[in-house]
């Protein structure tokens, strides 16, 4: 019986994110995975606080968001054609909205076995930023979450 039948990994489009990839791999050979769900979440453009003065047109907001998904898209599908997966199906997935809880409500929706993400470092503000998603999600996530410590984290390490 394989324990991991549906691996998710969420990725952000930095090499940070992608430390991971080479642990999937071994994992999705490993384990005999089914499917391995490479996930990107990307915010839809809103107006920042303040700046709702500034003139926007509903056509520049949704083109704005339209290029932003394509981005995420395109990134997706890249990581999806390089990753050797053995026997298991790989699949590129682009969600909307806030990324803790757009993932949470993933995992509990589509049966995932287990989580793999990057964690953060000791510096850095993307990795800071990446590191709190690895960290809330761990918190959130009804499956077991893998964290996949980033290389550099530590002076020669």
């Amino acid at each position: 019986m394989r324990m991991y039948k549906k691996v998710l990994v969420p990725l952000d489009g930095s090499k940070l994110a992608e430390c991971v990839l080479p642990h999937v791999e071994a994992l999705a050979k490993g384990c005999q995975a089914a499917a391995i769900h490479f996930v990107q979440v990307y915010a839809p453009f809103q107006i920042p606080p303040g700046m709702e003065a500034v003139p926007l047109k509903q056509a520049e907001i949704d083109a704005i968001s339209a290029r932003g998904k394509k981005v995420a898209e395109d990134y997706i599908r890249g990581v999806t054609a390089q990753f050797d997966a053995g026997t298991a199906k790989a699949e590129g997935i682009i969600l909307s909205g806030a990324v803790t809880e757009t993932l949470a409500d993933y995992i509990a929706k589509n049966a995932v076995d287990l989580v793999v993400i990057a964690t953060h470092g000791s510096s850095g503000v993307s990795r800071w930023v990446w590191g709190s998603v690895a960290d809330r999600l761990l918190r959130s996530s009804c499956a077991p979450v893998m964290m996949v410590r980033a290389p550099g984290c530590y002076p020669g390490i």
